[in-house]
């Protein structure tokens, strides 16, 4: 007789670590989605709204690798919780912005706020769940991004009918206070340290995994991490990869606008199907990844990356507005399978005690490529007099370099394992 589905307090935990990505998802999305009334009240060319999208990025990749270093020493439940209450006081300080200078300022202060929280979250799913199940848990988490990004849009449309866009910013403001209350209370740093694990649940967590501390003697430099060739090919594959995702998800909106003549309304709508996509999808590839590619990785990340440069021309090509939107939100379905499967390399061959650092070089990969994608978009998007068909080659040319450097990268990672845990 089957024994009944248990919730663990490992789920618990996921549960509360998938709704802080959303929020802060949706925090940093709304941006993309407000920067056309920005624009018009504050005046701003093309070259400054990719100015103020990149502000944030700019800091939020700077406080990567700070921010997995903090977590490993201080610890996830204080970096996290310190690290959300900061990006939400100040998502409530950018509403309030007067003129371009103050706008600038506040995002950048977010963006080093925000930049804290990604490597405490990918130590978190580390230290909370056992090997064969973090691909799959990351995959849930990751999920929560383009559910948090699909959100924004509706979110901006609906209140900015009711009040303006600074209004979006202070409502934002609140339920980051409340999920930074429950973090703290409810994220201990380690499952021994709380009082919902049961000893089963704690001996399954634990099962085969290496410590998640490391004794007070040991150094766990960012110079061993980056010693790690396969580190610096998933940090050179992301960053291109990023480029192109970022591009896409913060020009999106003023595309369908200005290139296409999507109403606000419409285009509130059609901007969030690719993120409403990539739900299904990030759950999706990482599912497939842990059932079937476990031994390797490299399948459907590659997989992914082709149909994402074949959908991306297919975007631009596109005639009809069914055709584009249909593209587009296919697009976002494999743009979220990509990331799925592509974490789930460093999350099962680094050891638990060094993915706080080791995922904050990683991830500041991305967030550089999301700080220069918009500023330079925004640069060929006013140089070409509001053409976006550059854009579009510089796309897809990003996906596939990315995916030529995954294509370097062990074919059986498995086989890494050992080496990874003893670097």
């Amino acid at each position: 007789m089957r024994k009944p589905l248990k919730w663990k307090a490992r789920y618990t935990v996921l549960s509360l670590l998938s709704i802080s990505w959303i929020v802060s998802f949706m925090d940093r999305a709304v941006m993309s989605v407000a920067i056309p009334y920005i624009a018009a009240d504050f005046d701003l060319s093309p070259l400054a709204m990719g100015v103020v999208m990149s502000a944030f990025f700019a800091s939020y990749s700077l406080s990567q690798i700070p921010g997995g270093l903090l977590a490993d020493k201080f610890g996830i439940r204080r970096v996290g919780t310190l690290a959300m209450l900061w990006w939400s006081v100040f998502t409530g300080i950018t509403g309030a912005a007067a003129n371009l200078t103050q706008m600038l300022i506040a995002r950048v202060a977010f963006g080093l706020g925000e930049g804290v929280f990604p490597a405490c979250a990918f130590k978190i799913i580390a230290v909370w769940f056992p090997k064969r199940e973090r691909a799959t848990a990351n995959a849930i988490k990751f999920a929560s991004g383009p559910l948090g990004a699909a959100l924004a849009p509706l979110a901006v449309v609906q209140i900015v009918s009711v009040w303006d866009w600074r209004g979006v910013f202070y409502v934002l403001f609140v339920p980051g206070i409340l999920i930074s209350v429950l973090f703290w209370t409810l994220i201990p740093n380690r499952p021994s340290e709380s009082k919902r694990v049961s000893p089963e649940e704690l001996a399954e967590i634990e099962d085969g995994v290496v410590a998640a501390t490391a004794s007070a003697d040991e150094k766990l430099g960012l110079l061993d991490v980056l010693k790690q060739p396969n580190v610096l090919k998933c940090f050179s594959a992301l960053f291109f990869f990023d480029i192109a995702y970022w591009g896409f998800t913060t020009w999106l909106p003023t595309y369908l606008v200005n290139a296409r003549g999507f109403s606000m309304t419409q285009m509130g709508v059609a901007a969030s199907l690719p993120h409403l996509a990539g739900v299904v999808g990030s759950i999706f590839g990482g599912w497939v990844s842990d059932k079937y590619f476990s031994a390797n990785r490299r399948v459907p990340i590659t997989a992914a990356q082709l149909l994402v440069a074949l959908l991306l021309y297919l975007t631009f090509a596109s005639q009809s507005a069914a055709m584009l939107v249909t593209c587009q939100t296919l697009a976002g379905f494999c743009l979220a399978i990509f990331f799925a499967t592509f974490w789930a390399i460093p999350m099962n061959t680094v050891p638990a005690k060094r993915m706080g650092v080791t995922s904050g070089v990683i991830n500041m990969a991305g967030q550089v490529a999301a700080a220069i994608s918009p500023l330079f978009i925004g640069y060929l998007v006013g140089a070409s007099g509001g053409n976006f068909d550059l854009t579009f080659l510089l796309l897809i040319t990003c996906v596939l370099v990315s995916f030529a450097i995954v294509c370097t990268l062990p074919t059986k990672l498995q086989h890494h394992e050992e080496e990874a845990v003893h670097a």
